[in-house]
């Protein structure tokens, strides 16, 4: 018989606050229009984005964080020092050690929580949000703070007319608490390895090292493959995720996706035949993409403009490099 104690989590998890940081320099598409041969026009009817930010150099990954965590703390009606861990989704912070969470941690005045980062491209917040749910639950954490935080303007190459217009930076976070009812559905999360390559680094950071790229690594992609693969597969997993929260498009009040393309966002919501009254998270249209940071930035504008109200059942889903994935179903904060 085992002699080690049973966990004492709480019986379930919810997202109890969200915050949101977005730099303060806006880039319109005639910026990008600069260094490619395209048009306000096409990128628009491409991509449906207008704007995005651009961090400056003291907007720095970290510097984002701590403002989203922040105001996400705050609006949850906790205090730093409460959080006991700290996970940051994020593929643009450089140094591969330490964790940038640490830092974050540190920063933000929590004391001395766990914190650590991880990697799932566009996927990462929930991810993130899914080990928080399953740390709450099992007993090893009672408050955790979720960042999905990018730089990605450092990963653009502005000379590729496929992506130079797509990218943005920006830092969006939850704190995710115990709860007495389920307020977190079940994940469904996966990834697909075959196709990795869809969604790439140019160069590995090594051959940067070594002096062999011509041009500091960028992040490059199929576009095409990606869009289907995003239409066609990604709303098959939108829909398990309300299957496994035992809801139908009809008992949905919002759906955020993961903000890359107004298109896919389009035809996600057509597939899924969601009806007219449920508000569909289009941040991407000022923000551009902004990968682990897209689904907690949408989430935060849209509950600050007044077009999601707390107590709503939201439908997210993130998809991205890897190719990876993560749907689930929440109660908004």
């Amino acid at each position: 018989m085992s002699k080690i104690n049973p966990s004492k989590g709480a019986p379930y998890a919810r997202i109890m606050g969200v915050g949101g940081y977005r730099p303060t320099r806006v880039v319109p598409n005639e910026v990008i229009l600069q260094t490619i041969d395209s048009s306000d026009e096409w990128i628009r009817s491409r991509s449906g984005i207008a704007t995005r930010h651009w961090a400056s150099p003291e907007e720095t990954v970290a510097a984002m964080s701590i403002e989203a965590a922040g105001k996400a703390i705050a609006d949850a009606g906790l205090r730093p020092e409460q959080i006991d861990t700290v996970i940051v989704a994020t593929v643009s912070h450089f140094k591969q050690t330490p964790a940038i969470a640490t830092e974050i941690a540190d920063k933000l005045g929590a004391g001395t929580p766990a914190a650590f980062d991880i990697s799932a491209g566009c996927a990462g917040f929930g991810y993130g949000l899914t080990l928080a749910k399953g740390l709450i639950v099992e007993g090893s954490a009672e408050h955790v703070v979720v960042i999905g935080v990018e730089r990605l303007s450092d990963l653009t190459d502005l000379h590729d007319r496929a992506t130079a217009f797509l990218f943005g930076d920006g830092a969006g976070a939850v704190v995710v608490g115990p709860a007495n009812e389920p307020m977190i559905g079940p994940t469904v999360w996966g990834s697909e390895g075959d196709k990795a390559e869809t969604i790439r680094q140019t160069e590995p950071w090594t051959a940067y090292r070594d002096g062999t790229p011509e041009k500091f690594p960028a992040i490059a992609q199929e576009g095409q493959a990606v869009f289907r693969w995003a239409v066609f597969e990604m709303a098959k997993v939108a829909q398990r995720a309300l299957d496994a929260a035992g809801i139908g498009p009809d008992d949905l009040d919002v759906f955020i996706p993961h903000q890359a393309n107004m298109r896919i966002i389009d035809s996600m919501v057509k597939t899924l035949k969601l009806p007219e009254s449920v508000t569909v998270a289009r941040d991407v249209e000022t923000t551009g993409n902004t990968s682990a940071a897209s689904i907690p930035l949408a989430m935060e504008r849209l509950l600050a403009t007044g077009k999601a109200k707390s107590g709503d059942t939201a439908l997210v889903i993130g998809f991205g490099a890897g190719l990876v994935y993560a749907a689930t179903v929440v109660t908004l904060p």
